[in-house]
């Protein structure tokens, strides 16, 4: 598998906000947005054993698979199984455009062009919020969380603007969750 990075964090984003993890980035993406914070393109080839192995040296046996799209990496189902032999609880971060194998404990997807979105029944939507018309996202999915997490644009000015309408769209729709990257808010990676 293509890995971009392994490490270990605070979960800064959505419904397990708060909890230490093992990130797992996988490398490539199948989309290119252009508010991405993300450098996943550079990586190195890691077997299914060197991961569970790199992942295993830290506390937390909460795993979250990203990337890029991790979707893409063909070996995500042993990746998955091997990672539950070491005790791992599975997570993974997706834009929904590619099905998944079924031994992810905990999918959160991150929608970004809804065209293209194949996985409609995901544990969460996590929607990174511009300002856009969220009546597609209500039609479309079926989750037990929704997140609603406000674009960071790189743009001070136009953060705390997309933070307010946020806001103001959780407040009128309390089914949403506001997402903050807290990881980002307390200095860590």
């Amino acid at each position: 598998m293509k890995i971009n990075e392994i490490f270990c964090s605070i979960q800064g984003e959505g419904h397990f906000t708060g909890k230490p993890a093992v990130f797992i980035r996988t490398s490539g993406c199948n989309l290119h947005c252009p508010f991405c914070d993300t450098q996943h393109h550079d990586g190195q080839e890691l077997g299914i054993e060197a991961i569970v192995e790199k992942a295993s040296r830290f506390a937390p046996r909460h795993a979250i698979i990203t990337g890029g799209e991790p979707s893409l990496q063909t070996e995500l189902g042993s990746l998955a199984e091997a990672l539950h032999q070491a005790g791992f609880y599975i997570q993974i971060e997706t834009n929904g455009t590619r099905l998944l194998p079924p031994s992810i404990d905990w999918v959160t997807c991150s929608p970004k062009k809804l065209q293209h979105t194949v996985i409609t029944n995901p544990n969460e939507v996590k929607v990174v919020f511009e300002g856009q018309d969220m009546d597609p996202y209500d039609k479309m999915f079926q989750a037990q969380v929704w997140s609603l997490q406000p674009c960071d644009t790189g743009d001070v000015g136009r953060n705390q603007v997309i933070l307010k309408e946020c806001i103001r769209y959780v407040m009128q729709h309390p089914k949403w969750n506001l997402s903050l990257q807290t990881h980002k808010l307390i200095g860590m990676q």
